[in-house]
């Protein structure tokens, strides 16, 4: 059985979707919210599999309530409008459905939520996707203001400690999030991303030049420019790492 969570301030849409979902007997409706504190509030307590999100809501937006979660459940986002759909397709969201929601679309979604899972079970059947390692190829959900942005970590160059949040580079962009690098750090392959010193973490695909540097450090140059130090004790690793 998949647990459910319904969040959409309109009652008439929520009444719709759970009228869809009597067609899918493994899909359990368990909480419905008409907000995002609401919808935090619900997924903490009943910890679902999967939430049916709408984006624009009075107050936060779908967006907000993602980046405020820890741990997020598959995301299926539910929308009137085809821009946010387009612009933010997500934070590993399985899928986002226009509405009025057709039927063949939920099916399509939930056929998606279903291989989603058996990749899960496959990778040691964690179904809490915010908990397992990224690849370089997956794709994360970055929001800054009103800016939000569907990145390959591939793409990510480099993380930078400001006090609690992370800044995040990517082509021009450096947005930040509200994430610790030490957060970052255990989700992220260390054969791709390096700790350099307590504020970076590198991505080592992405260095255009290594210089010895001070007390036996190294200085790296990122391919956008960043100059970063790795300390003298992650210099040992490093070299290790790359083989030196």
């Amino acid at each position: 059985m998949i647990r459910a969570i319904l969040i959409d301030d309109e009652r008439l849409a929520r009444n719709e979707l759970k009228k869809l979902l009597l067609e899918f007997p493994e899909i359990e409706v368990v909480a419905e919210a008409a907000n995002v504190e609401e919808g935090i509030e619900r997924i903490d307590t009943l910890q679902p599999d999967l939430i049916f999100l709408d984006i624009q809501m009075p107050g936060k937006t779908g967006f907000d309530l993602l980046t405020e979660l820890d741990r997020a459940p598959h995301v299926i986002f539910t929308t009137a409008y085809d821009e946010y759909a387009l612009k933010a397709f997500e934070v590993n969201a399985l899928d986002y459905l226009l509405k009025p929601i057709e039927p063949k679309r939920l099916s399509d979604a939930i056929h998606k939520l279903h291989q989603q899972e058996e990749k899960d079970q496959q990778a040691g059947g964690e179904l809490n996707v915010n908990r397992s390692l990224l690849g370089e190829n997956d794709q994360v959900f970055v929001k800054d203001g009103e800016r939000c942005w569907f990145v390959k970590l591939s793409e990510i160059r480099l993380f930078e400690s400001v006090g609690n949040y992370a800044k995040v580079f990517f082509g021009p962009n450096k947005p930040l999030i509200l994430k610790s690098l030490n957060a970052l750090e255990e989700r992220l392959d260390e054969k791709i991303f390096f700790r350099a010193n307590r504020k970076h973490i590198v991505n080592l695909r992405l260095i255009d030049k290594i210089e010895p540097y001070f007390n036996g450090g190294l200085l790296l140059e990122m391919k956008g420019g960043e100059k970063i130090e790795v300390s003298r004790r992650q210099t040992v690793k490093f070299k290790e790492m790359m083989s030196l």
